[in-house]
């Protein structure tokens, strides 16, 4: 996916993969566009009550929100934290996303225009995976199904299903124990309401950082995306390191190769019928808003290329801290 051009609503259009959708069709296995991935959209050590309201504002329209989710025991509900160590003040899933996104996602329903759909891509980074937790977000999902893109469970497992579009997509990653309750334990004939990652290959925990870092960005795309779509399984997540050596902290001046090695991933991605996330791409000066400088390129002029080429590539998902000026990026590149 290289040349595009864009429609209003922020959706590449690209005539060979023949994505039409209407009203009465379900999506195709999968819709190309490139999103706003907001990382880590919600309050931590009490920074960022206003996260998720920039990300909404910055995106104009469609966004990909990051919600970390630990199991609170003692409330009995998905909490929304980075910290696995809850002190109680944690928001709920429920009120933190999806009390707070309702209005919006009920005037998408109003309005009808499924050919635009999903609007909002949420992003569930699990950091505990109690069965309790897989069964209250299965749950939760339940309650909100009507705006929910979902795919029919059928037999057979391996064979994608198309989306029937809602304006709200969730993902998760492959969490141990998810896939038996969000796609297993599902009957045949209901309907799937939260979808997974691919397997990778696991890394070498042993090695030291400078051979890890070597052996992720010689890893061939065949490596590091073995297998492709299935009808739970629709999406790849990759830290930014497996395209440039040691990833943002470390890298040096964008180059081609850079940019071959980019565009192979994303083409093995999509030829497997995957979307693609690579996170974190920031560039900025050191400051006190939580940002992890393992995702620091720097300054502006540094991320900025590789956000560019991000985009002309076609990744699908593009996480940043930088909400606003990765959107400004992204409209100027699309114009």
């Amino acid at each position: 996916m290289r040349a595009a051009r864009w429609g209003v609503a922020g959706v590449l259009v690209v005539a060979a993969l023949g994505l039409a959708s209407g009203p009465s069709e379900p999506l195709a296995t999968w819709t190309p566009r490139v999103w706003l991935h907001a990382h880590n959209c919600y309050p931590d050590e009490g920074r960022g009550a206003d996260r998720l309201a920039r990300a909404l504002a910055a995106a104009r329209g469609t966004v990909a929100i990051e919600q970390d989710v630990v199991w609170d025991a003692r409330r009995r509900q998905p909490v929304v934290s980075h910290d696995t160590e809850l002190d109680g003040h944690e928001p709920t899933l429920e009120a933190h996303f999806f009390e707070a996104l309702a209005p919006r996602l009920e005037r998408a329903r109003a309005v009808g225009d499924t050919a635009a759909w999903p609007l909002v891509v949420l992003h569930l980074d699990f950091k505990t995976n109690e069965p309790e937790h897989h069964a209250a977000i299965w749950a939760l999902l339940g309650r909100y199904e009507r705006w929910l893109t979902t795919a029919p469970r059928v037999a057979d497992a391996a064979a994608p299903q198309p989306f029937s579009p809602g304006p709200l997509l969730v993902l998760t990653e492959q969490g141990e124990g998810q896939e038996r309750v969000f796609h297993d334990g599902v009957p045949v004939g209901a309907r799937l309401r939260i979808f997974g990652t691919v397997p990778t290959p696991p890394g070498d925990s042993d090695d030291p950082p400078d051979v890890r870092a070597a052996k992720a960005v010689a890893a061939g795309p065949e490596q590091l995306i073995p297998s492709g779509a299935t009808n739970y399984r629709r999406w790849t997540n990759h830290a930014w390191a497996v395209v440039e050596a040691g990833g943002p902290p470390r890298a040096g001046a964008w180059t081609t190769a850079d940019r071959a090695r980019l565009d192979a991933l994303v083409t093995r991605a999509h030829a497997l019928g995957l979307w693609l996330r690579f996170y974190t791409l920031n560039g900025h000066a050191p400051n006190d808003a939580g940002w992890s400088e393992g995702y620091n390129f720097g300054s502006p002029d540094a991320v900025g290329p590789r956000w560019r080429a991000a985009i002309a590539a076609g990744v699908d998902f593009i996480a940043t801290d930088q909400y606003e000026a990765f959107s400004e990026t992204r409209a100027a590149a699309i114009r």
